[in-house]
């Protein structure tokens, strides 16, 4: 008897029902303005994955302070009423066209610069992976408080649910590491520790909001020195489900460790392009600096669902659902983690990019592969505008 095919079909996740089993990952979009109130063009955006298939969004990051604001061009922000307003017309939007949408909340901690914020970056402790200060108790708790007004504040605009970031060496993500997490107060040492600002925020926001959705982004694994390992992420995914958390995504990496978090091509070519004083130099020494940065910035293996095995291993050790992302990149690879129950959705992030409607393509059966070439110039590209697929060539502004 053939198996059915469910990819397709309705789910119920966190109590909200998507169309479908394939859903978009938060992708940063850069697409607010200096304030962090998301303009006409987010919007454009979404209507774009809605109208294509897209079983439901996740947004891209949004900041629950200005502290915790990224480097990157005009981030989100939830921490205002005027963020507030714009995304209530982007979530009835979405509720129209009867896709359902996440809020991604975040704190960028030492990723972050003060030219970005105006104030000090803070991190759970200080290290070499980045310039910031160890955080003071009090200002660990105005962080919990930030997170739980953001989850507040994504409940009036509309949104389905919040998913909160705790994944790729962010703030939360550098609390539950190993690595990035040195202290010796109730915030750091064991696993329990160093998960405690977590706890704190998804019981603090439960006596806020009750039963609204809230699922998390983690790291199955880091790959730096002493990082996270999948046995402890293992352990980490247990005491979120016991803190009522809805649902997990599966991810990996920090930002320090380069391409394990995404994968593919080293985009030296629009990294050397976005820079002016790199730019003016001769081609053979921009040659020379991507020989260099592809040697500094090693292309991990393998390209493709690098984080279904860890997110396999973290579904088989709790009951709520999970999530798995990274490397998804074709039909088949989706029937047959579906299919076989070895998640229980996917998302995809930069193959959308380039393709709003895959997953009507899918659906139609006219396309089976996605059309992504994993340059990561979207990611590079990110940092100065808004979001694009530059389907690896560089501007001919920056030529």
């Amino acid at each position: 008897m053939e198996k059915k095919n469910k990819v397709f079909e309705p789910i119920k996740l966190a109590g909200i029902t998507f169309p479908n089993r394939i859903i978009r990952s938060a992708t940063y979009e850069g697409m607010s303005d200096e304030n962090g109130k998301p303009t006409e063009q987010l919007l454009k955006k979404y209507i774009a994955l809605a109208k294509g298939g897209v079983g439901g969004i996740i947004t891209g990051f949004i900041g629950v302070n200005q502290q915790g604001k990224s480097t990157g061009h005009y981030m989100s922000m939830i921490n205002n009423a005027e963020s507030v307003k714009a995304y209530k017309k982007i979530t009835s939007k979405m509720h129209e066209m009867g896709t359902p949408i996440i809020a991604q909340l975040n704190h960028c901690g030492g990723q972050t610069k003060k030219e970005a914020t105006g104030m000090p970056v803070i991190a759970p402790s200080k290290i070499a992976d980045y310039k910031a200060k160890e955080m003071t108790n009090s200002e660990i708790l105005e962080v919990i408080d930030a997170f739980v007004q953001g989850v507040k504040n994504a409940k009036e605009a509309g949104f389905d649910g919040v998913q909160i970031h705790m994944a790729h060496g962010y703030l939360l993500s550098e609390f539950v590491s190993p690595r990035m997490n040195r202290r010796t107060d109730k915030w750091g040492g064991n696993t329990v520790n160093r998960f405690r600002i977590v706890k704190e925020i998804f019981e603090q926001s439960r006596k806020e909001v009750g039963d609204y959705p809230m699922i998390v982004k983690m790291n199955g694994f880091e790959t730096l020195k002493n990082g996270l390992t999948i046995e402890e992420s293992i352990e980490i995914a247990k005491l979120l489900e016991q803190v009522s958390c809805d649902g997990i995504e599966v991810s990996n990496g920090t930002v320090k460790a380069g391409l394990s978090t995404m994968r593919g091509q080293v985009p030296w070519e629009l990294m050397v392009a976005q820079n002016n004083k790199l730019n003016k130099m001769p081609q053979f020494v921009k040659g020379i600096i991507g020989k260099v940065a592809e040697k500094t910035f090693p292309q991990p293996q393998p390209k493709n669902l690098y984080n279904l095995n860890a997110a396999m291993l973290i579904k088989n050790a709790v009951n709520i659902p999970v999530i798995v992302v990274g490397g998804i990149t074709n039909l088949d690879e989706i029937e047959n983690i579906i299919n076989n129950n070895k998640c229980d959705m996917v998302s995809m992030s930069r193959p959308f990019i380039l393709e709003p409607d895959l997953v009507n393509k899918f659906q139609t059966g006219k396309q089976t592969h996605a059309k992504c070439i994993q340059c990561n110039f979207c990611i590079i590209g990110s940092e100065s505008g808004p979001l694009r697929c530059y389907y690896g060539k560089v501007p001919a502004r920056l030529v």
